[in-house]
């Protein structure tokens, strides 16, 4: 970081702290494989991480820009977590093998946009982030953090809240209430009796984030409560409480942030700076990335073709023996995919509970899962759902049918023998669905939210597909499902007139054989 950002923090200056390892994560799920054309070093997630950093640096509202700001990333090994309970996050699997080699590139490409790139030995981002956040706070200044991360929501005051630039939506301290039912000064209390099983923080048995709240609203904090556990009425509440009271100590301490580390790198050096284009634009040629490259050339009206590409440190992949196009010139453009060949065995219908069950357990192998509803109208307050569709991994899907109303076969899978009853077959997706802990993927998802809600589910954690695709590119013209498919696949899905017919002769999707 040059001398001349340095900018001590005063009050009114605005602090921005980006939760880089929330952004890798997002951008690696939201781009399709992708890989650079010369040498096929995967590239897909920095791809996606500059398109969202460039989106954000770019639309910030004129009133509200930093003064301040910085990435921060985790620093991959153990941390003091692990040292207060060994088990903390020993339940997640390893990074995927071809997002490995893309953290360094991706730190790299943050100082090219003239970014602080910041990460601690010993800390996770979100002790890091909280630590300058107090520290920018006390100085007068306010902060917005970007990230939608729950753990993050203790921040929140009136001079600070979080930002989900996905959703374009900001994190207050109404939101907050909203989602743990307790103000953000006591969003520990809760997390510690509801545990996390993404971070596999223990909690309290039988306690989730609703009964948290209702136990701290009530006796006031974590302590009294196990102080008074023994006035609890539910039996089996009550003796949870008493026997895992140490527990769930021990799990308060883990959600707790450290808004005191010994930071390296002071707050003062996150002065904003302009960004370089001949740096920035030199990385993106040697990564490959020919839209970037024009998109972000015109926003600096430079011309790209008189700038060289920059030397890139790569660590963790190794050049695979299969020969690629040497030429630079030839950017990774998109990803090189064939047209996916839609194959009917692959697919599901799914007929009984414990076929769904299957499909539930699959979701929270994978801590992710893609849905989509199918309902008997586009208006989300009046359709009636049909059926639900699922899938956990390319060519693994199926479709649930619930209401039906054919009698004379069913699409692909003979005639309709059986369906789950609704009320049945929500009582088994409900969980699921309302977990924090898998990911929810869908398009146009603010319909399905809703669809959903009318029966008594009430998603939480969740990727819109077509918010993505305009953060990516805003610049395209259409982020339907159909165009999406076409965009990233090569597949043309089928047009749903084949279903349901269109015109006079169309039929509402339960009368679908």
């Amino acid at each position: 970081m040059s001398d001349n950002c340095k900018r001590p923090v005063q009050p009114g200056d605005h602090v921005f702290l980006i939760d880089g390892s929330g952004y890798i994560f997002r951008a690696y799920h939201a781009i399709p494989p992708l890989n650079r054309k010369s040498d096929g070093l995967p590239v897909n997630a920095v791809q996606g991480f500059c398109s969202m950093l460039n989106k954000l640096l770019r639309e910030m509202p004129r009133d509200n820009q930093p003064t301040h700001l910085a990435v921060i990333f985790d620093k991959s090994g153990k941390t003091f977590r692990n040292e207060i309970y060994s088990q903390y996050k020993a339940n997640r699997p390893p990074a995927p093998e071809d997002l490995v080699p893309q953290f360094g590139l991706i730190k790299q490409a943050v100082r090219a946009f003239g970014v602080p790139s910041i990460e601690q030995e010993g800390y996770e981002a979100d002790d890091l982030i909280a630590t300058y956040a107090v520290e920018a706070e006390k100085a007068g200044a306010t902060v917005r953090i970007v990230s939608s991360d729950k753990d993050l929501m203790q921040l929140v005051n009136d001079r600070v809240a979080l930002y989900d630039s996905m959703k374009d939506r900001e994190i207050g301290l109404e939101q907050v209430k909203e989602k743990f039912g307790v103000g953000p000064e006591k969003v520990v209390e809760v997390q510690a009796l509801a545990g996390d099983s993404v971070d596999n923080v223990p909690g309290v048995p039988g306690i989730g984030v609703k009964i948290g709240a209702q136990l701290i609203n009530e006796y006031g904090d974590l302590e009294t409560l196990l102080a008074r556990a023994s006035e609890i009425k539910q039996p089996k509440r009550r003796e949870n409480l008493i026997e895992f009271a140490d527990q769930a100590r021990v799990s308060r301490l883990l959600v707790q942030l450290d808004c005191q580390v010994a930071v390296e790198a002071p707050l003062d050096e996150f002065g904003v700076c302009e960004t370089d284009p001949d740096e920035l634009i030199g990385f993106l040629k040697t990564m490959e990335f020919t839209h970037l490259i024009r998109r972000i050339a015109g926003e600096f009206d430079v011309n790209a073709a008189e700038i060289e590409p920059v030397k890139v440190e790569i660590s963790g992949w190794e050049k695979p023996d299969v020969p690629h196009d040497e030429s630079v010139t030839g950017a990774a453009e998109g990803p090189d995919l064939s047209a996916i060949p839609f194959d009917r065995d692959a697919y599901e219908t799914v007929r009984t509970l414990e076929r769904l069950q299957h499909w539930v357990d699959a979701a929270y192998e994978r801590d992710m899962i893609c849905f989509d509803t199918e309902t008997t109208s586009l208006d989300a307050m009046r359709a009636e759902l049909v059926g639900v569709a699922l899938a956990t991994a390319p060519g693994k899907a199926c479709y649930i049918p619930l209401q039906h109303r054919a009698d004379d076969g069913f699409a692909f899978d003979g005639p309709v023998l059986e369906q789950i009853k609704l009320d049945e077959a929500l009582a088994v997706l409900k969980p699921m669905l309302e977990d924090d802990s898998v990911l929810k993927i869908a398009q146009n998802f603010k319909y399905d939210y809703h669809i959903l809600q009318r029966y008594g589910v009430t998603v939480s954690s969740f990727d819109d597909t077509m918010l993505l695709s305009y953060s990516l590119d805003s610049g395209l013209g259409h982020h339907g499902m159909d165009e999406l498919s076409k965009r990233h696949l090569d597949h043309t899905p089928i047009p749903f007139r084949e279903i349901a017919g269109s015109g006079k002769s169309a039929i509402t999707f339960d009368l679908v054989p």
